[in-house]
């Protein structure tokens, strides 16, 4: 629950600071009849986002197992590929933000009547769809039995609605001002730690296709610690929800997490610690 915690926090204080900023600028520059342009793209954005985890939730139904695995494990990939892009994007972009976004309402605002409602669908749906695609890809992982089979549980959501429920909050205080959020702080933080969980959902990805048949070794274990961590075991169900650490780890399992974590996190730590010039008085 603690991982799609952060990630419904994490994802949810982005689309709450573009909100924010958004509703900011308008009300400072006096375009308050345009704000119900922004909720209604807002609203838009999160229909968007709950109709594609439903579709990815009832979608595979009624498929062959070894469909509906490889379904799964391909969706657990491209989530893996989402989640990594946004962190290295939000380093990157979320100094410049509040610039970008500005621009983009006064073009929008000139532009017709809708277009800011456009505007405020595209900045929120992002972060919705990416939240919706890692959420659903988390909440397969669930819990494995002895037979192989997955049951989906409903921690995660319970998790990843906590973290938007206090994103919101978070985002609410930050525009009334009375919340001052080191946010460099904060996403180096939480991105540090999802790119541990990004790797178990990664494995978690690779053992689908195993299963699915189209990746081999299904049988051939790294280690089995299920003696030491039984899966049902409280700490045996933590380190499955936080990391879907799995007892029984193939070989693939292992290499692909070895493989992506590794590197990932070292390009991670050596991008926070790149310094930021300062702009000069004019520039300011």
């Amino acid at each position: 629950m603690l991982a799609n915690f952060l990630i419904g926090l994490r994802e949810g204080l982005e689309a709450a600071l573009v909100v924010s900023i958004l509703v900011a600028y308008l009300v400072k520059s006096g375009r308050r009849e345009l704000l119900p342009r922004i909720w209604a793209g807002v609203g838009l954005a999160v229909g968007v986002a709950l109709a594609f985890g439903a579709a990815l939730t009832f979608g595979p139904r009624g498929l062959t197992f070894e469909a509906q695995e490889a379904i799964g494990g391909t969706l657990s990939l491209v989530a893996v590929a989402f989640v990594t892009w946004m962190i290295f994007w939000m380093l990157t972009a979320a100094r410049g933000l509040g610039a970008e976004l500005r621009g983009q309402v006064d073009r929008a605002a000139d532009a017709g009547r809708w277009s800011l409602a456009l505007v405020a669908m595209l900045a929120v749906g992002r972060e919705g769809l990416e939240t919706a695609l890692f959420l659903w890809a988390a909440t397969q992982a669930g819990t494995r039995d002895a037979a192989g089979s997955v049951t989906p549980t409903w921690e995660p959501l319970v998790g990843a609605l906590l973290g938007i429920l206090v994103a919101v909050l978070l985002g609410h205080l930050i525009y009334r001002g009375a919340v001052r959020l080191n946010l460099t702080a904060f996403f180096t933080w939480t991105g540090a730690f999802l790119i541990v969980v990004a790797g178990g959902v990664l494995a978690y990805g690779i053992h689908d296709l195993q299963e699915a048949g189209i990746l081999p070794g299904l049988h051939s274990l790294a280690f089995d610690v299920s003696d030491v961590i039984p899966p049902s075991s409280w700490y045996g169900t933590l380190l499955k929800g936080v990391f879907n650490f799995s007892p029984a780890t193939t070989r693939l399992e292992a290499l692909a997490w070895v493989v992506y974590v590794v590197p990932v996190g070292l390009l991670f730590l050596f991008r926070t610690r790149i310094p930021t010039s300062r702009p000069t008085p004019a520039a300011s």
